[in-house]
């Protein structure tokens, strides 16, 4: 179990201040998403970053105690490239709606450059400040609107789990395919699937599958599908508030 206490020091402290040996915690949190883009979160290990910056592994626990705290370090600063200040997401155009189109755009964005965030993010996070502020950034647009505390932060979750969703389909299409495309992992299995199909009355399923196929020219479109949902889980709130303000007259 690590100190709850620490790492949060670690998170809210000043993460600049350099040491003998010329490290600070953001430069040394800084070579480890680099690492970790690259090559994933599995790659990134104190002595593999020491040996990226050029110091004696044991330079670097004096600055991060672990490698649990540099993640929880990693995912905060990845959440402050979302946004340049705390208003940005409630000041789009497009009202309440217009917000949250750029906060699903923005969370896409920042998963894509960083894939491994979805494998580091928890549901019981330490919170460092940019997670506050991304929080509070993403709340502003649903705020005053209508609707309750409770169902402005479940929106929130909705928007941002169908995004993790999407970008997780992303991530696992872009491992597969460095190994074969989509047209040749199905020139390899469309001959199997007919003989082992033969005989099965499928006719809805042939039609919608080759429709999207040639459609997304692959298996499976990720951006298409984040633009479709997101469209339909904002006519749900939408719906959600009208509802509400007929209840109230």
């Amino acid at each position: 179990m690590t100190d709850t206490a620490r790492t949060l020091a670690l998170l809210w402290g000043t993460q600049t201040k350099t040491g003998r040996s010329g490290l600070s915690v953001r430069g040394i949190v800084k070579a480890a998403m680099g690492v970790a883009d690259a090559q994933g979160l599995d790659a990134v290990s104190m002595r593999k970053l020491a040996d990226e910056l050029g110091v004696g592994t044991m330079s670097l626990y004096t600055h991060v105690p672990g490698r649990t705290e540099l993640i929880d370090l990693m995912v905060d600063t990845a959440w402050g490239e979302l946004y340049a200040d705390v208003d940005e997401p409630s000041r789009q155009p497009g009202g309440w709606r217009g917000g949250l189109e750029f906060v699903a755009r923005r969370n896409w964005e920042v998963h894509r450059r960083h894939p491994w965030l979805l494998g580091a993010a928890s549901v019981r996070p330490a919170f460092g400040p940019n997670a506050f502020l991304k929080y509070e950034a993403e709340l502003r647009p649903l705020d005053g609107i209508g609707l309750s505390d409770i169902e402005m932060d479940s929106a929130l979750t909705l928007v941002l789990s169908h995004v993790d969703g999407q970008a997780r389909l992303a991530a696992s299409l872009s491992r597969a395919r460095q190994d074969s495309s989509d047209a040749e992992w199905w020139e390899a299995q469309a001959p199997l699937l007919e003989t082992f199909s033969r005989g099965m009355n499928l006719p809805v399923a042939a039609r919608v599958g080759q429709a999207s196929s040639e459609f997304y020219d692959g298996v499976a479109d990720p951006q298409h599908a984040l633009t479709f949902g997101l469209g339909r889980i904002l006519d749900g709130i939408e719906r959600l508030i009208s509802e509400k303000e007929q209840g109230r007259h």
